[in-house]
């Protein structure tokens, strides 16, 4: 019983610190990106990700997308490098 109230408090701490960007205060996007783009998005998150630690003007997603079918492919790029959920026995 402990571990799941650690647990369930752990990820409520984690979840704090998540940021969410409103979308009318940014300028009007010029183009709205889809499936592909997340994807690939998703396939180079964790070098983005790095970068961005050292340089704001690099982001590891895409505010101007055109929403489920972006989110789809950046879930499944994700997904990619870890082996999806995958698992191995010896």
């Amino acid at each position: 019983m402990n571990k799941i109230i650690c647990i369930i408090a752990l990820a409520l701490v984690l979840t704090g610190c998540a940021d969410y960007v409103d979308v009318s205060t940014i300028p009007a996007c010029i183009q709205t990106y889809g499936f592909w783009v997340g994807l690939w998005h998703g396939l180079i998150a964790p070098f983005a990700w790095f970068g961005s630690l050292f340089d704001d003007s690099i982001a590891v997603y895409e505010v101007c997308n055109n929403g489920g079918w972006y989110d789809f492919g950046f879930m499944l790029g994700i997904g990619a490098l870890g082996g999806g959920a995958s698992s191995s026995t010896r």
